[in-house]
C-alpha cells in the first residue's frame, strides 16, 4: 500500500508540473527548470497525495469484506488512483485555462486546450482500464499492465507534446529613453485626472451614495458616465494596472503576475502559479521564493510614455511597476517609495526627475495632522491610511507645481481594509463574531469609503472647465469562500474575509463637461487608456486590446473628434 501510494504521489506531482509548464510556455522543456519544479511540487503535493492515498487504502481495509493485499505496483490499485489524478489534472487545466486566458495569449491557449483535451481523454481511458481490470482482470495480467502503462505515459506525454518545447524568442522590454524627452511640448489644453482604486465596488458605492453618505461619489455618478469594467486574472494590482495603463492584456504587455516565482535553487523564474490548488501556499511555506517585478519588465508602452512621446507632461504617482522610476516628461513617483524612505540609493531611484525629491522629502517630513477619529484601526490598516495620505500629498504638491496634462494617483487602502473587514459590512454577519467587534468594525469600510469620497471631492474642485476626471476601480471584492476561509485559518490569518480571486468587475466613472451622463454598456479595463487617448485627440494603437469608448462623451464632443489609429506605440 505504501509503494502504490508513493507512485500515486509521484504521478500527481508530475501532473501539477505539466500544468505549471502549460501556464508558463516560455520555459524550455530541455532545461533543468521542469525538474526543479517537479521536485518542489513532489515535496509538498506529492507527499500529501501519497498520504491521502495511503489513508484511503487503510480505511478501505477497515470496511471491506475482503483483504486487498496489493502488489508492490498493483495495476488494480494504481489504475483507480491514476484515473482520479488524471481527471483532477484535466479539471485543473480547464479551470486555469478559463481563468488565465488573458494572460496566456492565443497560441498558448490553443496548445493548453489541446493538452486539456488529451488529459481528459487519458483520464477516461484510465477509468475504463480500472473498471475492466476490476471486473474481468486477473492478478499479474501483462495485457492489463501494458495498457495501463501506455495510458499513463500518454497522459503525461500528450499534454507536453501539445504544449511544445517552450522557449523561443520573447518580447523585449520597451525602450523608455528612446524619445520621450526629445519631442516638442504640446500646446496647452484640457487635463485628465485619473484616480485609481484597488478593491472598490459599485455594488457598495451606489446604495451609500443614494443614501447621501457619499456625496462626491453621488455627484460624479449622477453627473457623469458610469460603466462596469471586466477585470483579469490573476486579479493582482501589478497585472491589473499594467493592463489598464497599456490597453493590452498581460499575454503581450509583459506583466502576467505580481512577482516571478523560483523553485528551490532554480534561476529561471516563472510568471504564473496554477489556481484552484492552493499553489501560493508554496510561497508561504518557503518551498518557492518570489521576486517582485521592476519597471524594466514592461513590454508595452504605458499611457504616460505615450503621452510623453506626444509632448504631453504626465504625472504618475504610486502606479505598480514604476520602480526604479524611468525618464518621462512630467514626473513619476514609484509605488515602492515608502519602502525606501531609509535607503538613500533606492529612494533616489523611486522618483523622476531628481528635482522632485525635495518636494517628496517635504511631504514625508510634514506632520500628519490631527488624527481622524473615524479611524481607530489596528496598525496594519492605519498604515494603509497613512500611505494613502502620503501619496495624496505628494501628488497634490507636484501637480500644483508642474501642472501636467495627465495626473494619476492610486489608492490601495480600500483593498487592505476590505480584506479584513468586508465581513462586518455585509449581512448576515458571520456566526461567532463578538458583539464588541461587530460594533467596533461594522463601519470601518464605510468610513474608508467616506475618506475616499473626500479625496474625490478635492479632485472635483481642482478640475477646470473642459477637464476630465476619471475614477477607475481595477477590480471589486467579495466574501471569501469556505475553502479559502479554512486555508486562511490554516495559514494563521483567521481574520482574512475579503478576496477578489474570482475577478469581480471594477468600474469606470468619467466626469466633466464633455461627458454624456448615464449608465453605459459594460466594458473592460483595457478600454481605459484608449478612451483617454481619444479624449486627448491622440490615435489609438491597433495592437491595443481595448476600445476608445466614444459613447461616454457628448455628441457635440464626438462629432468633432473622430477615432484615429496607428499600428502601435511600442515599436
Amino acid at each position: 500500500m505504501l509503494t502504490n501510494s508513493l507512485l500515486a504521489g509521484t504521478l500527481g506531482a508530475a501532473y501539477l508540473t505539466i500544468v505549471v509548464l502549460q501556464l508558463n510556455p516560455h520555459v524550455p522543456l530541455a532545461s533543468v527548470t521542469p525538474w526543479w519544479w517537479f521536485a518542489t511540487l513532489a515535496l509538498l503535493y506529492g507527499i500529501h497525495i501519497a498520504v491521502a492515498c495511503y489513508v484511503m487504502m487503510v480505511a478501505r481495509e477497515f470496511f471491506a469484506m475482503d483483504v486487498m493485499s496489493p502488489g508492490w505496483a498493483s495495476v488494480r490499485v494504481l489504475a483507480w488512483l491514476a484515473a482520479a489524478l488524471s481527471a483532477g489534472a484535466a479539471v485543473l487545466m480547464w479551470f486555469n485555462l478559463r481563468g488565465f486566458e488573458a494572460a496566456l495569449g492565443e497560441e498558448a491557449v490553443r496548445r493548453m486546450t489541446a493538452g486539456a483535451v488529451a488529459t481528459t481523454a487519458a483520464a477516461i481511458v484510465l477509468l475504463l482500464i480500472a473498471v475492466l481490470h476490476y471486473s474481468f482482470g486477473r492478478r499479474g495480467s501483462r495485457v492489463g499492465a501494458s495498457l495501463f502503462a501506455l495510458a499513463v505515459i500518454a497522459s503525461l506525454i500528450l499534454p507536453l507534446a501539445a504544449r511544445g518545447p517552450g522557449g523561443g524568442p520573447t518580447a523585449s522590454a520597451v525602450d523608455w529613453i528612446a524619445k520621450p524627452l526629445d519631442t516638442p511640448v504640446a500646446p496647452p489644453g484640457p487635463r485628465v485626472t485619473l484616480i485609481a482604486l484597488d478593491g472598490a465596488s459599485l455594488g457598495y458605492i451606489v446604495p451609500k451614495a443614494a443614501e447621501g453618505r457619499l456625496p462626491n461619489f453621488s455627484r460624479i455618478i449622477e453627473g457623469g458616465a458610469t460603466i462596469d469594467v471586466a477585470t483579469i486574472r490573476p486579479t493582482q494590482p501589478d497585472p491589473v494596472w499594467s493592463t489598464v495603463a497599456t490597453g493590452i492584456y498581460p499575454s503581450r504587455n509583459g506583466v502576467r503576475s505580481a512577482a516571478r516565482f523560483y523553485a528551490l535553487n532554480d534561476e529561471r523564474g516563472i510568471d504564473l502559479l496554477p489556481d484552484y490548488c492552493l499553489s501560493h501556499a508554496l510561497v508561504h511555506f518557503g518551498f518557492v521564493r518570489d521576486s517582485p517585478r521592476v519597471s524594466a519588465e514592461w513590454e508595452a508602452r504605458p499611457i504616460w510614455g505615450i503621452l510623453s512621446d506626444a509632448g504631453l507632461a504626465a504625472g504618475v504617482v504610486r502606479w505598480p511597476l514604476t520602480h526604479p522610476a524611468q525618464p518621462s516628461r512630467g514626473f513619476i513617483v514609484s509605488d515602492r517609495l515608502h519602502q525606501f524612505a531609509g535607503s538613500i540609493v533606492e529612494f533616489d531611484r523611486s522618483a523622476y526627475p531628481p528635482d522632485t525629491l525635495s518636494a517628496i522629502e517635504a511631504a514625508l517630513s510634514a506632520p500628519p495632522g490631527a488624527p481622524d477619529p473615524a479611524f481607530a484601526l489596528p496598525s496594519a490598516e492605519a498604515s494603509a491610511l497613512r500611505r494613502d495620505l502620503l501619496y495624496s500629498r505628494i501628488s497634490n504638491s507636484l501637480s500644483a507645481e508642474q501642472r501636467p496634462r495627465f495626473v494619476s494617483l492610486r489608492y490601495e487602502g480600500l483593498d487592505t481594509i476590505g480584506h479584513y473587514y468586508l465581513r462586518y459590512s455585509q449581512s448576515p454577519l458571520p456566526r461567532g463574531v463578538p458583539e464588541e467587534d461587530r460594533r467596533r468594525f461594522v463601519q470601518v469600510i464605510e468610513r474608508y469609503y467616506a475618506f475616499m469620497d473626500r479625496q474625490i471631492g478635492v479632485a472635483i474642485d481642482a478640475i477646470a472647465p473642459g477637464d476630465l476626471l476619471v475614477v477607475v476601480s481595477g477590480f471589486g471584492m467579495h466574501r471569501l469562500s469556505p475553502v479559502k476561509k479554512w486555508l486562511a485559518r490554516a495559514l494563521g490569518d483567521p481574520d482574512f474575509s475579503g478576496t477578489h480571486d474570482r475577478a469581480p468587475d471594477g468600474f469606470l466613472v468619467a466626469f466633466g463637461a464633455a461627458v454624456e451622463p448615464g449608465r453605459h454598456q459594460r466594458g473592460s479595463i483595457v478600454d481605459v487608456t484608449p478612451t483617454i487617448l481619444y479624449f486627448f485627440g491622440l490615435p489609438v494603437a491597433r495592437d491595443m486590446d481595448g476600445y476608445a469608448r466614444a459613447d461616454l462623451f457628448t455628441p457635440a464632443f464626438t462629432s468633432e473628434r473622430p477615432i484615429t489609429f496607428i499600428p502601435s506605440y511600442s515599436r
